[in-house]
């Protein structure tokens, strides 16, 4: 293939509903699916190429150009604060972030000067209680965020949630919801520009298939309306 628009996919809770989402609007290569080991995959056709990559690479691709548009999560937009363009919100993979803390029990961290804090997203976790004007230390985690409360490391988290059934089990409560996250399309900005027609033809094609038909919008009107 000559010059691919280059797709990078993440790795993850997204990758299964991403497959499924190029599958509908007719790109996706033969061969792509969770269990490959391959992680790249051509679709000579449309001059298409799907990378997988772990998810939390996929802004660095795209902001570098090594891959032309990609998909990826909210929360790791706002983490990142890559320098990419971000058209389209593609609706799929609802969660939030939220601040939990403990339901009940004995608080293991009193007499702290700061309120400690357990995430894997620093920059949001700082960026939040900042506004609010509470000083805080942040411990970062790579894991097992849940954890932290119930073993004195913290006395609340920041933390993805979907159902919330995680948090409950490990007697967890949401404080507060911090953002509402969704899959978003990105663009490298230099594609925006080199390649503009194939660009702008792929984020055309996507709003399409994302905008609901006219009989769906007219059965999603009140009664009364025009």
């Amino acid at each position: 293939m000559e010059n691919p628009l280059v797709i990078a996919l993440p790795k993850g809770r997204l990758l299964a509903p991403s497959i499924l989402f190029l599958k509908q609007l007719e790109i996706a290569p033969p061969g792509l699916s969770e269990e490959s080991r391959r992680l790249t995959f051509d679709q000579p056709e449309k001059n298409v190429r799907v990378i997988l990559v772990r998810a939390t690479d996929v802004p660095t691709y795209v902001e570098y150009g090594a891959a032309d548009i990609g998909i990826v999560g909210k929360d790791l937009l706002l983490e990142q604060m890559r320098d990419v363009y971000e058209p389209l919100d593609l609706g799929y993979g609802p969660c939030r972030i939220v601040l939990a803390e403990r339901d009940e029990g004995e608080n293991r961290t009193e007499g702290r000067s700061k309120l400690r804090v357990a995430t894997k997203y620093p920059n949001i976790t700082e960026r939040y209680f900042s506004e609010k004007g509470i000083p805080i230390e942040i411990v970062k985690l790579y894991g097992s965020i849940e954890l932290a409360p119930l073993v004195g490391l913290a006395e609340q988290i920041v933390d993805l949630s979907s159902s919330g059934e995680t948090l409950r089990a490990h007697h967890l409560k949401v404080v507060d919801e911090i953002a509402q996250c969704t899959a978003r399309l990105i663009v490298n900005r230099a594609s925006l520009k080199l390649k503009y027609p194939t660009v702008r033809n792929m984020i055309e094609t996507i709003k399409n298939r994302l905008r609901p038909s006219p009989a769906a919008a007219n059965r999603a009107k009140p009664r009364g309306t025009r």
